[in-house]
């Protein structure tokens, strides 16, 4: 019994200090390889301390990648993009669940069909449509990509509302209140934990998102922070301490929101479970 405790004991950490040095050891590379010159990072190990820690790296990756006008044009997408998506997702939300009407299992039927098709294969439909609308080579085209609402935040917010009794609604509406002032003045603010939630975990994405900026924003002026980090890859060889000092000051403001918010990240999804 005391050797199988022992081996539990050992596989149990074991695991879980594997598990950590996968996920600490790549951040450390960045870390380190930020803060070392071309030449010492293509000569040394990639764990090696730096003989001398220069931060030449973050100065050029900040001005040569113009990561003012990336953090410029990634703000206002992530602002009108969350705004939107929150938006969406509990309109939608407040609709399927409050309200009974033909084609309501039918369009729940099409959300989970939509998350079932790889987004890759509708992208020249997607492009046309985007090209279409004359938003191609503006900043509105990866807002309005941004702005369709995924299944996750509708299903959060639908377990959310079944927590809500119907009763607060029926006493608005012997008040004289109108649907819209319900979901305004009742709805929205007992969502408050979940929109946190979904703002979380959308955000991360939008605010790393490569692909579309890289598509549908291909002029300079409108590049996002994941773009300008391209400017430092050429065929002619790549800057890679420069980029991984992009990479630190990229992490920085999302690792900071995650950390302020993390509380309510863990409140929303398990009241979500609820």
């Amino acid at each position: 019994m005391m050797v199988k405790n022992i081996l539990g004991f050992i596989v149990k950490y074991g695991s879980l200090l594997i598990g950590a040095a996968v996920a600490i050891v790549p951040v450390l590379v960045v870390i380190i390889g930020s803060f070392k010159s071309k030449q010492e990072f293509l000569t040394t190990g990639v764990l090696e301390l730096p003989k001398n820690f220069t931060f030449n790296n973050y100065v050029t990756a900040f001005v040569d990648g113009q990561m003012l006008t990336g953090f410029k044009n990634t703000i206002l997408i992530f602002i009108a993009s969350i705004i939107g998506k929150l938006l969406l997702g509990t309109m939608i939300a407040y609709v399927l669940d409050r309200f009974n009407f033909k084609m309501k299992k039918v369009i729940l039927a099409l959300f989970l069909l939509a998350t079932l098709i790889p987004g890759i294969t509708t992208q020249v439909a997607t492009f046309q449509i985007i090209n279409g609308m004359g938003l191609f080579n503006t900043i509105w085209s990866v807002i309005v990509l941004n702005l369709g609402t995924d299944v996750i935040a509708v299903y959060i917010f639908l377990q959310y509302l079944k927590n809500i009794p119907v009763s607060l609604d029926e006493a608005a509406i012997l008040e004289g209140a109108s649907y819209f002032t319900i979901y305004r003045k009742i709805i929205l603010p007992l969502l408050k934990a979940p929109m946190i939630t979904i703002l979380i975990i959308s955000g991360v994405g939008i605010y790393n998102d490569f692909y579309n900026p890289f598509l549908y924003m291909p002029s300079p002026d409108l590049k996002v922070i994941s773009t300008a980090l391209f400017a430092f890859k050429g065929p002619y060889g790549t800057d890679w301490p420069v980029i991984l000092a992009g990479v630190i000051i990229v992490i920085l403001p999302i690792l900071i929101v995650f950390l302020t918010l993390q509380k309510h990240i863990y409140n929303g999804v398990s009241g979500s479970v609820k």
